[in-house]
């Protein structure tokens, strides 16, 4: 951004700021819509060259963010998912080449039908529109919703956290100059370039232009989003996962995908935070799960049969089993048995991610079925709750709602549809 355009930024109002971003992006929406493959893909193939080659430029604004955080107190939590490095670069350039191999997602017809009267009917994938992209402190979220947007021929308007701005217009330069570049509408990807939080207000009230919100972040963010936006929210609550521990698990299985689930990157979504252990488990087998996490130094809470098996476990409270902990920290609790464990489970969860871990199939079948989440799994982590371990490319969330998106929201999931009626002079009598 130009010192001019930084001074008009700072001169308008919030409100002013992002009707002219909707009034850009909507234009944009109607020039994307109509791009090709080869424009799309090679856009999203250039930029992913960009982040290589623009690596320790991104680095620097980030230490930028970083040091700010720091000095704030944040947690090491959040610096983890604020922090990027050569590696998660890479990552992320990955995830661009991914998602420009995907197939379009658009054209594709869901359903057709021949009418008697000669009339043929065809549902047919198509774009949304513009997107609103509110989230806080993954710098990263800025190159998957560009990825995702563009692939599905959406406009986006991008509103950072203020604790990753420098991270996110740093990233966001190299989007707008590689579509620049290839002569691809700029405002298909907008970025609000100011920290005011006037500007979240400004945006949940801007239905004139911006079709759908999708927020990330914590509950209090996507709270207020889901409670004052003014359009159709793609709702992500907070990552209450869980793992249940039935009794016929295979005790390898069972410490090896719980210490991942908790201690492989505690600061996502995906991370487990109350582990449920069958009653009718060995008991070996929680013995050995609680002390390979402890030996990873994960603070446990439990319940009192739990803290029998190891003096290093603290009493849980009622408030655990409603904790997302985001930190080396896990609450578990013995139950009676798999109905108990998914009672457990739909009463205290957030629909987002859970797990059993079994050797029982018919035991696993019935806690996918009835286990009401976005994403459950049979003997794995919790931690492939992820666009791109589901093969996306990218992501910009895990949605737990249940409404046209569900789980993690890739290219498809940021398609509507609309019908394609062929007649050759039917009236209707």
């Amino acid at each position: 951004m130009t010192q001019t355009q930084t001074n008009t930024v700072q001169a308008l109002s919030p409100t002013n700021l992002v009707n002219d971003l909707g009034k850009a992006a909507l234009a944009a929406s109607r020039k994307i819509a109509q791009a090709s493959d080869d424009q799309i893909n090679n856009a999203l193939r250039d930029i992913a060259a960009a982040l290589r080659t623009n690596a320790q430029d991104i680095i620097d604004a980030n230490a930028l963010d970083v040091t700010a955080a720091r000095q704030k107190g944040l947690t090491d939590a959040l610096i983890d998912r604020l922090t990027l490095n050569q590696e998660r670069i890479e990552g992320m350039a990955q995830g661009l080449e991914t998602v420009a191999n995907l197939p379009n997602p658009l054209g594709r017809t869901l359903w057709e039908e021949n009418r008697p009267n000669g009339l043929k009917i065809k549902k047919v994938s198509v774009p949304i529109g513009v997107l609103g992209m509110i989230y806080e402190s993954r710098p990263n979220v800025t190159i998957d919703a560009a990825a995702l947007c563009l692939k599905s021929r959406n406009a986006v308007i991008l509103r950072g956290g203020s604790e990753s701005l420098n991270s996110s217009l740093a990233l966001h330069k190299i989007i707008e100059s590689t579509l620049s570049a290839h002569k691809m509408p700029t405002a298909a990807v907008c970025m609000i370039p100011t920290p005011d939080r006037a500007a979240v207000g400004a945006m949940l009230a801007c239905h004139q232009y911006i079709d759908v919100m999708i927020p990330r972040g914590g509950r209090s963010l996507i709270e207020r989003i889901m409670d004052e936006a003014k359009m159709p929210v793609f709702g992500h609550l907070e990552g209450l996962c869980h793992i249940f521990v039935h009794k016929d698990a295979d005790a390898t299985i069972a410490r090896d995908v719980t210490l991942n689930a908790k201690m492989r990157r505690t600061g996502i979504c995906g991370a487990v935070e109350t582990i449920l252990i069958d009653e009718a488990l060995n008991d070996d087998i929680t013995k050995d799960i609680l002390g390979a996490l402890l030996e990873k130094e994960c603070e446990i809470v439990g319940d009192e049969y739990i803290q029998s098996l190891n003096s290093a476990v603290k009493p849980a409270t009622e408030q655990d089993w409603h904790t997302e902990y985001l930190a080396p920290k896990v609450s578990i609790k013995r139950v009676s048995g798999i109905d108990a464990a998914i009672a457990h489970i739909n009463a205290y969860g957030s629909h987002h991610t859970d797990s059993i871990l079994t050797q029982d199939n018919a035991a696993a079948e019935m806690f996918l079925n009835q286990v009401d989440s976005g994403i459950v799994l049979h003997n794995a982590s919790t931690q492939f709750a992820d666009g791109g371990e589901f093969g996306m490319g990218a992501e910009i969330g895990i949605a737990t709602g249940k409404m046209h998106a569900r789980g993690p929201v890739g290219v498809e999931q940021l398609c509507t549809y609309k019908y394609h009626v062929l007649g050759n002079g039917q009236t209707r009598p």
